[in-house]
């Protein structure tokens, strides 16, 4: 029963599974007060019934029967976002209290730089934070005249990482714009409300080892597509990065590993975990204590669905056993 009409988003039902909901770049929330996960994904005008670009979230006890979608948040009017112009790569994050939602919005009528001055037309993009005392939103957004990383940086997918006790938003900067995209951070107020430093380049896409080995001569520019970051400890104490790109034209969910254990790096290029057109995860533990990995397949939409992996979580890394079929199909 996928959403695809007006009465879906208005009337929330239960009983939807994985297979039925189109979903990209999903985010689990596990809530242990209520024994619920919560996912999180784009809503668009296109598959439901909103006027305007916003987030949706689903629950569920048992990663298999999904409730929802509830509305969570809307672009709202007179902010530096157009309504109409997407949100990508929603996640919440419990923070001193507070929930916080990372969205990426987009002004695609506010044009940054344009050919011949650049090799592409670049345009406002860029992670914004909004708040809300509840899981369930309504999420209202904090800095309302601009994203958080630099206004004239064309960015994407930013996520909250704390070290050290100090906040950090480590985003991806467009290959539209550098060609080479590259993943960065930028420290963060206490209270979530804006940047505060400048950004630090932590490492760029075409380090990945076997991006380079696939390359073949061709008369096709370079371009090097970074995307979906998010960051782990593991058991052992290592600090990794999942991450995604493209490998041979399809897309693929990697992972990086800081050799110092802090955000800084430097940066180390693992083996891809998942191939197959599969990308945009994010890990997360069950109320059994099991590592999963969920992430989107195929890219396009509307056809992309949530996928779950079971995960290892070894002493310096995370590795795949085997796709929870049972949960996704």
């Amino acid at each position: 029963m996928p959403y695809n009409s007006a009465s879906d988003t208005l009337n929330p039902k239960k009983g939807h599974r994985l297979k039925d909901i189109p979903a990209h770049d999903p985010y689990v929330l596990v809530h242990k007060e209520t024994n619920t996960y919560y996912m999180y994904t784009t809503g668009i005008p296109q598959l439901t019934d909103l006027e305007r670009n916003g987030v949706l979230v689903y629950k569920s006890k048992d990663l298999i029967d999904w409730e929802g979608p509830y509305v969570v948040f809307e672009i709202p009017d007179g902010t530096w976002a157009h309504p109409q112009h997407g949100t990508w790569a929603p996640e919440v994050h419990h923070y001193h209290g507070k929930y916080y939602l990372f969205v990426t919005l987009h002004n695609q009528d506010s044009i940054i730089a344009e050919p011949p001055e650049v090799w592409k037309t670049t345009h406002l993009r860029g992670t914004s934070i909004a708040v809300s005392d509840s899981l369930e939103g309504p999420f209202e957004l904090i800095k309302k005249d601009g994203p958080v990383p630099p206004r004239e940086f064309m960015t994407l997918d930013g996520t909250l990482y704390v070290e050290d006790g100090k906040p950090w938003m480590v985003y991806c900067h467009e290959w539209i714009q550098v060609i080479d995209g590259t993943f960065e951070a930028i420290s963060l107020k206490s209270d979530l409300s804006a940047a505060d430093g400048e950004p630090l380049h932590l490492f760029k896409a075409s380090d990945a080892p076997w991006l380079n080995a696939e390359i073949k001569p061709t008369v096709k520019p370079l371009n090097y597509v970074s995307d979906g970051c998010q960051l782990y400890r593991t058991k052992g104490g290592h600090l990794v990065m999942l991450w995604s790109s493209y490998s041979n034209g399809s897309y693929v969910q990697t992972i990086a590993r800081s050799k110092s254990g802090k955000l800084a790096g430097p940066w180390e290029q693992l083996e891809p975990l998942v191939a197959g057109d599969s990308g945009h995860g994010m890990l997360f533990k069950t109320f059994e204590g099991d590592w999963m990995l969920i992430l989107h397949q195929p890219f396009s939409t509307p056809e992309s669905r949530a996928k779950i992996y079971e995960v290892e979580e070894t002493e310096d890394s995370f590795k795949i056993v085997k796709p929870r079929v049972e949960l996704h199909s």
